[in-house]
Parts: C-alpha cells; sequence; structure tokens
C-alpha cells in the first residue's frame, strides 16, 4: 500500500482555521488535506516580476537584462547603471508576452511598479508582430532614494504579435539603480488556488533542488497554495539531509507523497486527484512540473496569473528551455501530427532550437518570438491544468510515459478548452536530442501515440501502415533489431485493446526491457571496453550525403541486406550520421549514443532481420485489418479508464 507524509509528516500537518481560505481539514482516513477555495484579493495581480539575473550561474543574465551600452551591475532583484549606461529588458524573460494577455485574458493595461534610486530614465518599450520597437511611455527620474515609481501601458494593438518591456538609461552623471520591478494587472474578483504537482522517481536530488527554489521564493509565490510531490522511486527524496529544511520552510503547503510507479501519468495526475478530491470551487488550478528541471519560480506567478486572468479557462503551458545550452529556446509551441505518430512539431512562425542570445539568419533581428501562436499541446515540463477542465474531460489515460500531454490536450481541446505557449514562462529541461531513441521508453511512445491517434484523428490504416512500414524498414537496415521489436510489441499491445492499459502500463514496462535485454544493440559500452573489439580497430567511416533518389537506394540496400552483402566490415559511426542509407552497408557498426556517454555496437544478423520483418508484417497486416474495430473499444473505455475511480484504484486507496 502506498504511504502518505502530509507536510512531510505522516498522519499530520499544521492545522488552519476551517472557516479560512484553503485552510486543512480531516479527510476520510483521517488525514489532514488542504482544501481549495477561491479567495478575494489583497492587493493588484502580480503578471511576472522584472528579474536581472536568473537563478543559476549557469543561466546567462542577458536573457533577463541585456546591458545595451556603458556598465551596469545586474542582480536577481536588481539593477545599477553607471554614468552612461543603457540596460535593456527586450529579453526572453524581460518581455511581458502583450499579444497572448491581449488575445487570451481581459487584462487591458499592465502596470509596472519599481524602487527607484539616483537619476535616470525609465521607459516602457513595445514591439509589433514584425519585431520593430516603439516607446509606450517614460519617466524621467531625478533625486530619487527609494521611490516608487509607476508606469502603466495599454494592452492594445498587439493581437497579432508584440511584447511589452522596460528600458533604463543614465545620461553622464548620473547614477541608477532599480529594484523591485512589478508587472501587476488588475486582480479578478477572486483568486483561483493553484497547486504544483511534481512527479518524481529516484531523482531526489533534483527534486530536493526545485522544492528548494519553491521555498526559497515564497514570499513571491502569492497565489500557491499547495506543492504535491508524488514520489514513486526506491530512492526517496525524503531521504535527503535538506527534506527537513523544506518541509520546515514550506509548512502545510508542502504534501509529499508515496506510491507505486505509474509513470508520469501516474505521478502528475496523483496532482490533479488530490485537488480534485478536496476543493470547495472549480476555479482551482494544477501546475505539473518535471523534477529534473532547473527551475526558474518565476514560472508559477506568470502562469497563475495568467490563469487568473483568462477570459475562460485555457490550458496554459510554459516553454522548454535546452538545460545543456541554457540560451536555446527547444520551441516557441508545437502541435503532433496525429495520424503519422508525431509529435513536437513546431507550428508555423515558431523559434525552433533557437539561440536566444542570438539573430535570425535571415532578417538578422534577435530572436524573439514576436508572432503569436497556437500551440496544439505543451509538454508538462510545465504546464497549468484548470479544474474545469478536469470536470468536463476526466483525468489523464493511465499511459505510463509518454503521449500523455498530447492526448489530454487535445481532448481538451476537442471539448473547448485551448491550450496555450506562453513566451517568456520557461523552465530549463535535459535537450532531447541528446537523449537516444533506441531505449524502452520508445515502446510508450509508439503505443501510445497511436491509441492518441486513434481517439483524436481520422485513424486512417492505411497511412498509419504505411508510416509504420517505413519505420520497421529503418530500423532492420539500421541493424537494430531492439528497436524492431519494441516497435512490433507496441502495435500489437495497442491491439490488445485497453486492457493493456488497465494496470497503468507496470506490466508493459517490465515486459519491454526485458524483451529488449535479448538485443545486444540496445546496450551501452565504453568506447574502450566494447566486448569482442579492440579499441585500436574501430576507425570513424563517415556518412554520404542523403541520397537523391531515396527509393533506388532503399530497394538497393535492402536486397544488399537479404543477400547478406556490406562494404564495411566493422567502423565507427558519430551519432548523426547513423542513417539507414548508411549503417546498412556494414557487417558490424559501433554507433555513439546520442548522450554522448558511449556506444552501441550493431551486428547484422540476418536470421534475425528476417524473423522480425516477418512478425511486423504480420501485426501491421492485423493493424489494417482490424485497427478500425480496436479504435471503437479505445473510445467505449475512455469514461472509464479516465475517471476518478479507476485512479482511485490504481492508486490503490
Amino acid at each position: 500500500m502506498p504511504g502518505k507524509a502530509v507536510a512531510g509528516q505522516p498522519g499530520g500537518a499544521a492545522v488552519k482555521d476551517p472557516a479560512a481560505p484553503n485552510g486543512t481539514r480531516p479527510d476520510a482516513s483521517g488525514e489532514e488535506q488542504t482544501v481549495f477555495s477561491e479567495r478575494a484579493p489583497q492587493d493588484r495581480l502580480l503578471a511576472q516580476r522584472g528579474l536581472f539575473a536568473g537563478p543559476s550561474d549557469v543561466v546567462s543574465k542577458d536573457l533577463y537584462a541585456e546591458v545595451t551600452l556603458g556598465v551596469a551591475a545586474r542582480h536577481r532583484a536588481g539593477v545599477t547603471l553607471e554614468p552612461s549606461a543603457k540596460v535593456s529588458g527586450n529579453t526572453y524573460f524581460g518581455r511581458f508576452p502583450a499579444s497572448y494577455w491581449q488575445r487570451w485574458t481581459t487584462a487591458d493595461k499592465v502596470r509596472v511598479e519599481a524602487t527607484v534610486s539616483g537619476d535616470g530614465l525609465l521607459t516602457i518599450g513595445a514591439s509589433d508582430v514584425e519585431g520593430e520597437p516603439r516607446v509606450i511611455t517614460a519617466r524621467e527620474i531625478t533625486g530619487a532614494d527609494g521611490t516608487q515609481v509607476t508606469l502603466e501601458a495599454k494592452i492594445d494593438k498587439f493581437y497579432d504579435g508584440g511584447a511589452l518591456w522596460l528600458d533604463l538609461s543614465t545620461e553622464t552623471g548620473q547614477r541608477l539603480t532599480v529594484q523591485n520591478v512589478r508587472w501587476t494587472v488588475d486582480s479578478p474578483a477572486q483568486i483561483r488556488p493553484t497547486a504544483v504537482t511534481i512527479c518524481t522517481m529516484n531523482r531526489a536530488d533534483d527534486c530536493l533542488s526545485n522544492l528548494q527554489a519553491l521555498a526559497g521564493d515564497l514570499s513571491s509565490l502569492e497565489t500557491l497554495d499547495a506543492i504535491y510531490v508524488a514520489d514513486q522511486g526506491t530512492d526517496r527524496v525524503e531521504t535527503r539531509d535538506g527534506f527537513a529544511q523544506v518541509v520546515k520552510d514550506l509548512g502545510d503547503k508542502l504534501h509529499y507523497i508515496t506510491q507505486p510507479n505509474l509513470g508520469g501519468a501516474g505521478g502528475f495526475t496523483r496532482g490533479l486527484y488530490e485537488v480534485a478530491g478536496h476543493t470547495e470551487t472549480e476555479h482551482a488550478n494544477v501546475l505539473f512540473m518535471d523534477d529534473d528541471v532547473l527551475l526558474e519560480p518565476d514560472l508559477v506567478v506568470r502562469l497563475t496569473a495568467f490563469s487568473n486572468r483568462a477570459a475562460n479557462p485555457i490550458i496554459v503551458g510554459g516553454q522548454m528551455l535546452n538545460l545543456l545550452h541554457p540560451d536555446q529556446l527547444h520551441v516557441g509551441a508545437e502541435y503532433a501530427r496525429l495520424n503519422t505518430l508525431e509529435p513536437g512539431q513546431p507550428v508555423e512562425h515558431s523559434l525552433n532550437t533557437a539561440d536566444l542570445l542570438g539573430v535570425d539568419e535571415e532578417t538578422g533581428k534577435p530572436n524573439r518570438q514576436e508572432r503569436r501562436l497556437d500551440a496544439g499541446y505543451n509538454g508538462w515540463w510545465s504546464c497549468l491544468i484548470p479544474y474545469e477542465v478536469v470536470k468536463e474531460i476526466g483525468y489523464p489515460l493511465p499511459f505510463f510515459f509518454q503521449w500523455d500531454d498530447a492526448e489530454y490536450s487535445y481532448r481538451a481541446r476537442g471539448k473547448g478548452f485551448p491550450t496555450v505557449t506562453l513566451p517568456g514562462a520557461g523552465v530549463w529541461h535535459a535537450d532531447f536530442g541528446w537523449k537516444d531513441w533506441d531505449e524502452w521508453h520508445r515502446y510508450f511512445n509508439l503505443r501510445n501515440s497511436i491509441i492518441t491517434a486513434a481517439l483524436h484523428s481520422p485513424f486512417n490504416l492505411n497511412l498509419l501502415s504505411r508510416v509504420l512500414v517505413a519505420q520497421l524498414v529503418r530500423y532492420l537496415l539500421g541493424m537494430q533489431y531492439g528497436l524492431s521489436a519494441t516497435l512490433i510489441k507496441a502495435v500489437e499491445d495497442f491491439l490488445e485493446g485497453p486492457e493493456i492499459l488497465r494496470d497503468g502500463g507496470v506490466a508493459a514496462m517490465k515486459e519491454i526491457r526485458r524483451i529488449r535485454e535479448e538485443y545486444p544493440e540496445t546496450k551501452r559500452h565504453k568506447a574502450t571496453e566494447v566486448p569482442g573489439i579492440a579499441s585500436a580497430d574501430i576507425g570513424i567511416i563517415n556518412s554520404a550525403p542523403r541520397p537523391s533518389l531515396q527509393r533506388v537506394i532503399l530497394l538497393k540496400r535492402i536486397l544488399d541486406r537479404v543477400l547478406g552483402k556490406h562494404r564495411f566490415g566493422l567502423g565507427a559511426v558519430p551519432n548523426d550520421e547513423a542513417n539507414w542509407w548508411h549503417i546498412s552497408l556494414f557487417d558490424t557498426a559501433v554507433v555513439t549514443d546520442a548522450s554522448q556517454e558511449g556506444v552501441r555496437v550493431r551486428k547484422y544478423d540476418r536470421d534475425r532481420m528476417f524473423e522480425l520483418g516477418k512478425r511486423g508484417i504480420k501485426v501491421l497486416q492485423r493493424l489494417r485489418k482490424e485497427g478500425a474495430a480496436v479504435q471503437e473499444q479505445y473510445k467505449r473505455a475512455m469514461p472509464e479508464l479516465t475517471s476518478r475511480d479507476n485512479w482511485t484504484r490504481l492508486y490503490e486507496l
């Protein structure tokens, strides 16, 4: 049975006045639980802070404020400009996404509040859809000494794109210090309660770091009412030395829960489950957050404020920045081509793996997401879901891992709840390009993508079958036999119908790992310790460019593989050159793992190739014949699979 600790202490927590908003009251088991309810605002709503440095030294301060002239000293909460200096907030974190606020919220103006000392000029700048700058308002400061200064701008003329930002400057002989910058809007009649949910699995140190980041900024997180940690690992967060201090710092906001490993879907859903079971209002928010991100705590401020002023309930997502390349934005907004199983597609005009400190090669303009974009879905590295959505469409599917975020957003969109990816609300997450595709989780990616396509796309089985055949052929030509078996198992399990989701994915996870153990090329080795191959014998053999006549080359490579012919006996292949037209020339290829931490040894095995090819064609023929009937099974099972009762059973409560 799962254990639960509320505020880090099993069976107990600090008790508030039951009549107060978001007090704690005993649940059916006698444990104290936060009870969520709306509350009247005490002041204007903080939409975002004007910060001048990041939460870590690995993050460039230029993502927050750029010194464009002279000398200025930037720190987290403020900046000091020396004479003849300029500092611009026209940066990733410095900009207020006015276009998104105009399109999706009822706010019609925004106020910039700051504590100012010295002499200088404060200016609110703005851009349009093309990134052309203009000045909205300016304030000359003379002889200030901790003076509160306010500037205001209308949220208009931004419908298709553009943002607002704060610029600072000094003339000769002037010195200016600006601190505690706040972007505020009029408060709604009632403030939505918000709970952060962190799913964690044997990443105790990472999870603790993010709890510490939230605790360190708690005074600014005015709309944050609770933090749920769903710990599904064997290496528990509660075992770390700093956990006791976090419990003390967060107090009764923290709810630490241990539960069976139900993957990301089960971990994130636990937050929805707890809030839904302890809310007195449907106007509550649950903010999903990965355990292994480098957190910018202002993310919580930005997403919750946007949701509080949204004209209608919407899913609001944060953007992902690449942790190994902190200046890079993963994507401005994305969608999925459901019927062809392609997630992570950048929407039109979206920045994609963009250097936020660089310029666009075509226009020469800074890489800013000026144009407003409509997202198809948002990754659950940071994604806020209103309770109204849960009430209308139910809980996430028990997918265990992969595609749970996309499926939920597309299901919500079908009921009138769009997803908005909010610029400037970002967290750093491990770069996807450094994760190898040939892993056990590829099973869940494939299986769950087919289920999602069955639920939310035309589900053209001829098209889908062609896509999967093409993948299978590439895997077999590339001597990725374990990956081929992974694909076959994913399709087989889809055809089993919704019963495959009954245990939340636990059995499937164990089985796919067992299957993949049978294939040597799924294992990673140190480059100097490759079994049976001397390190000195492995030389790099580079790839030719992509063939212009791909179909002709494909047929030739298939024929050579069938006949057992190869051009190279042994060679090393860099990861970015491990294409099917190149790898299929080898008997043995030592391929760099995408993580750059080792290599995989792919060796030609004619018998396995034929066996997997036959199995693959057989199961894909079944998919074409049986797919429509199985699709109906998933649609009929959806209400039960996404019900609270089903998740209660999975959580063993």
